[in-house]
């Protein structure tokens, strides 16, 4: 199952990911975006969105490992690709695909499912 992460760029931006190559994503509280997490499963792809002024994808990671020892499971990834076509908050609100998802009705939801059609459209052209 594909999954959106969100982050602060100038806490920890794609271009971190990318320098780092692997790291454990950390920080998250909201009880929903925790639920999401343990669905995680190794293997399963990643969009990395950029919240902020940008607004937007910016690049593609994967689940390498995901173990839960407490409250929250310890999920680490890698990264992938830079995106060749990011799309905006305004494109994805636009798009019939995002018209019942989290990602549009829950703006603070920073762990965000996706199905393969809405991972497709997000990375194409990547």
């Amino acid at each position: 199952m594909p999954f959106l992460l969100k982050s602060e760029p100038d806490q920890y931006s794609y271009e971190n990911l990318q320098r780092d190559g692997e790291t454990v994503w950390d920080g998250v509280t909201n009880p929903v975006a925790v639920s999401n997490l343990r669905k995680m499963h190794a293997g399963d792809k990643l969009v990395i969105y950029h919240t902020g002024s940008e607004r937007r994808t910016v690049g593609t990671a994967s689940v390498v490992s995901v173990t839960v020892d407490g409250k929250t499971p310890v999920v680490r990834i890698k990264a992938e690709s830079v995106l060749k076509m990011p799309r905006s908050l305004a494109e994805i609100k636009q798009h019939k695909l995002f018209a019942d998802s989290p990602l549009v009705s829950q703006g603070r939801l920073s762990v965000v499912p996706l199905s393969e059609q809405q991972y497709e459209w997000l990375t194409r052209g990547k």
